[in-house]
């Protein structure tokens, strides 16, 4: 599907799962080099940054959350020229929807946006694709306190998947990210030769919205971290007082076990056997020996 926005000179085509025949179109319409209009055909498996004549073509791979797709991230492909900016992508990506209400508001609005070239709407475009990023942290950050939450509530055991799974995804968020920074670096030099100079100001505040993403997301990290090694602790804590417990209970049973096994030996001659009362006596025996154990624990504080 193909979707033109256009403000003053400025034009915006969005390519969602592009055909053989849109594609075309647009070599035509643009100048657009072979090689790329190949690769918009399927999706890359890689990052890339490459200059072809007049156009800059950039290859970036976003990590999303609430992905509407079976794929945890979603590639965009941009192809930024002097007076246009191609997208193209390969299932919904929320925020390219929301950019694009809020460009062609501004398109019938006719308000100045100070985007001159492609270059400076590429730039617009990719800190909001960043500042989504930010806010598919913030669900992270919330379900991290509630993990929390329910590790100092007694759920240490439910919480080992839920954090398991956790840290999963902020590794895999972490992982797509991290050809960012290299692409950015090799961004600045053909955008610059293409824009002039003071386009590596735009080039900056991009890297800018990437670092701040990346701040956010080792903070999310090392509190993963913590929070694993808090329940970690928290479970071997109960652990070990269960193990206490089942000790303490078999060092009782087991000279009352004895006692059992003396008196049951079947001898002639076996002490308060066949006496009146013996069971009771042996009863009682067991009784005073449970309770003079207890008592003990209890005063050394291991009950």
């Amino acid at each position: 599907m193909l979707t033109r926005y256009v403000q003053r000179d400025l034009t915006w085509i969005d390519l969602v799962t592009p055909t053989p025949g849109e594609v075309r179109a647009l070599m035509r319409e643009f100048d657009i080099d072979p090689l790329i209009a190949e690769e918009l055909l399927v999706p890359s498996f890689k990052p890339k940054v490459e200059r072809r004549g007049e156009m800059i073509y950039v290859i970036l791979h976003f990590p999303m959350l609430a992905s509407h797709g079976s794929r945890p991230e979603q590639e965009v492909d941009f192809i930024i020229g002097r007076h246009f900016l191609i997208t193209a992508r390969y299932g919904a990506v929320d925020p390219l929807h929301t950019f694009a209400k809020a460009f062609e508001v501004n398109s019938l609005l006719r308000h100045d946006l100070s985007m001159t070239h492609g270059g400076h709407l590429f730039a617009t475009m990719a800190q909001n694709l960043y500042q989504a990023l930010r806010y598919e942290l913030e669900v992270l950050d919330r379900r991290l306190e509630n993990i929390e939450e329910h590790i100092f509530t007694g759920d240490e055991r439910k919480m080992v998947v839920e954090i398991s799974q956790t840290g999963r995804t902020i590794h895999d968020f972490r992982q797509l990210l991290l050809p960012h920074q290299e692409m950015l670096v090799s961004l600045l030099q053909p955008a610059t030769k293409l824009f002039g100079p003071e386009y590596a100001y735009y080039v900056r505040g991009i890297e800018g919205a990437f670092e701040r993403v990346r701040g956010m997301l080792e903070h999310l990290r090392e509190s993963l971290i913590e929070l694993r090694e808090t329940n970690n602790s928290l479970l071997s804590t109960k652990q070990n007082e269960i193990m206490k417990t089942f000790t303490v209970l078999a060092f009782i049973t087991l000279p009352l076990t004895l006692i059992t096994g003396i008196f049951g030996m079947n001898t002639r001659y076996t002490p308060l056997i066949c006496n009146a009362g013996d069971f009771w006596i042996v009863i009682g025996m067991m009784m005073v020996v449970g309770i003079g154990f207890v008592a003990y624990f209890i005063r050394k504080g291991w009950l």
